[in-house]
């Protein structure tokens, strides 16, 4: 089925504060809709009142046909205790719900009081169900899961969710969009912990659905590749515009609309602070005249005072003139200086020559080993790794950082090393104390008011700092991670998918951060852009548990 959103008049945001307004959008069938925006514009607000799970604050969502089936893939992957691959599966791709529906649908049939809109009912709970490819999931779930290099079988479908790594997660996460059917796809940071086979297989499904697809994203190169509108979600201007053509035609067009509104701007501040400048001259001129009048003139010189009073008032005229070309001017709102994350790693002093050695090391985790492994990184390198999910990325580094002892061989960790952290998992600053809370027990040596001023640095005010950090967006825990960054000095930094969840400024403001940075760094990334963005002296690609170097 082909089916159509339209929204029209959307407002959303949380609690009391709107986050957009006015919004009109309407979403065809081979639309491929971009949406982007500082992180807490609205965007995966937007996404759950495009679902239906959400209510608007104002405005309203129609489908046309009403029946389409609307398929909503949040950002995390809400891993539920005791949930199995396969269940998660059926609940992402909607065949869990559909399946129930039409259970309770055939259970009503046995009914004799209403059994002509019981059949109604099972007719469209039946056609439901088979719109969602729940009849043959069963069949389809196993080649996916193997064709994504998941192991097919009993052993990996009843695996449970909770036990997987996040690399095995996404993996799974990416098998359940691949074996939906929907009708129109909502996707939400599809791309985090995605690695480089997924991303394109991502890209490869996205450009084949003939439905409507919105999705946020953050991955520049994702979004170039696959979008055929971008819509921006503004906060700081208050305002949302949808941009037709592909991302990089976006980034064109909003340079050049932002520099046009600057330049009209500039001309009617300029043009008005003329006239007031000559009003107020004016003004200068026609006081001056009368106090003259008043002082020279005798009071028995009645042409001259009928003089004087003539030029007094062609001046209050000339004033009135002035003041009146003011008020005719169409005001022209000045476009508001945007927020922009400005930041440097702290730097701490030099550690060692040598920071960190493994030595013919092996790791276990489970099922899984890595190693042997003999590697070095010395004071200054900066080294990039990539290698697939599952591959061994986060065991090498927990080894590297000394988080994980090595059952086999040895692993050292040089003298003076200050390490700065951002994991996968942003596991630092996570629980249920207030943000503010939670950084200042981390940054001891600050005072509470300057750990507030910190956090304000990176977005993160006083409808952040007093609420749980369990509480905040993933990409609000990234942005107090690189507030940490700044706050700690470190000469071993350690980023493992840092882009995940961070907008596209935070991204470009980072990768400069980088460039000024000069201990050593182990980048771990999929971001094709920011790969080939920061510099690096080495590279290690790690696979099936072993690392090379490229």
């Amino acid at each position: 089925m082909t089916a159509t959103l339209v929204a029209t008049g959307l407002a959303g945001g949380y609690g009391h504060r709107t986050l957009f307004d006015s919004l009109d959008l309407t979403v065809a069938p081979g639309d491929v809709l971009g949406v982007v925006g500082a992180n807490g514009a609205g965007k995966s607000t937007l996404l759950k009142m495009l679902s239906g799970v959400h209510q608007p604050h104002a405005g309203t969502v129609s489908l046309a046909p009403t029946d389409a089936f609307v398929g909503w893939l949040p950002q995390e992957h809400e891993r539920v205790i005791g949930e199995t691959v396969a269940d998660y599966i059926a609940r992402r791709t909607g065949c869990a719900e559909a399946t129930r529906e039409m259970d309770a649908a055939a259970e009503a049939l046995a009914d004799p009081a209403d059994a002509e809109a019981a059949a109604d009912t099972y007719s469209s709970a039946l056609d439901r169900w088979l719109a969602s490819g729940a009849a043959d999931l069963d069949e389809r779930l196993p080649l996916v899961l193997a064709d994504l290099g998941l192991d097919a079988g009993d052993a990996t479908e009843q695996a449970l969710m909770t036990s997987l790594s996040g690399g095995q997660a996404a993996r799974v996460g990416l098998a359940a969009l691949l074996l939906s059917r929907f009708d129109i796809v909502l996707l939400d940071e599809p791309t985090n912990d995605l690695d480089l086979d997924g991303l394109e297989r991502l890209e490869a499904f996205v450009r084949g659905l003939r439905g409507g697809v919105v999705l946020v994203s953050h991955d520049r190169e994702f979004l170039a590749r696959s979008v055929t509108r971008v819509l921006e979600l503004d906060l700081v201007q208050n305002s949302n515009r949808v941009y037709g053509g592909g991302y990089d035609s976006y980034l064109e067009e909003r340079a050049t609309i932002r520099r046009h509104l600057r330049e009209q701007y500039e001309e009617f501040a300029g043009q008005k602070a003329d006239l007031v400048a000559r009003a107020r001259t004016q003004r200068e001129w026609s006081s001056q005249g009368v106090r003259n009048a008043m002082r020279k003139a005798p009071d028995n010189d009645k042409i001259r005072r009928k003089a004087s009073t003539e030029s007094s008032e062609k001046q209050a005229q000339k004033v009135r003139q002035m003041e009146s070309r003011i008020a005719r001017l169409e005001e022209v709102a000045e476009p508001r200086k945007e927020w922009r994350l400005e930041f440097t790693i702290g730097a701490a002093p030099r550690s060692s020559s040598v920071v960190s050695t493994l030595s013919a090391a092996v790791f276990r985790q489970g099922t899984f080993t890595l190693g042997p492994v003999s590697l070095q990184v010395n004071a200054g390198e900066r080294i990039g790794i990539t290698g697939p999910n599952g591959a061994g990325k986060s065991t090498l580094l927990r080894g590297l950082l000394g988080h994980q002892l090595p059952e086999e061989g040895s692993a050292s960790l040089g003298a003076s090393v200050r390490i700065g952290e951002v994991d996968q998992a942003r596991s630092l600053l996570a629980g249920p104390q207030p943000l503010a809370t939670t950084v200042e027990a981390l940054v001891p040596d600050q005072s509470a008011a300057e750990v507030r001023t910190l956090l304000a640095k990176f977005g993160l005010r006083a409808e952040h700092v007093n609420r749980p950090v369990d509480e905040l967006s993933p990409g609000e825990r990234t942005r107090a991670g690189l507030a940490l960054l700044q706050a700690r000095g470190v000469n071993l930094l350690v980023l493992d998918e840092p882009t995940n969840h961070l907008d596209l400024e935070a991204i470009e403001q980072l990768e400069q951060a980088l460039e000024s940075y000069d201990g050593a760094l182990l980048l771990v990334t999929h971001d094709r852009r920011m790969l080939s963005a920061v510099r690096t002296d080495r590279r290690w690609n790690v696979d099936v548990g072993r690392v090379t170097e490229r």
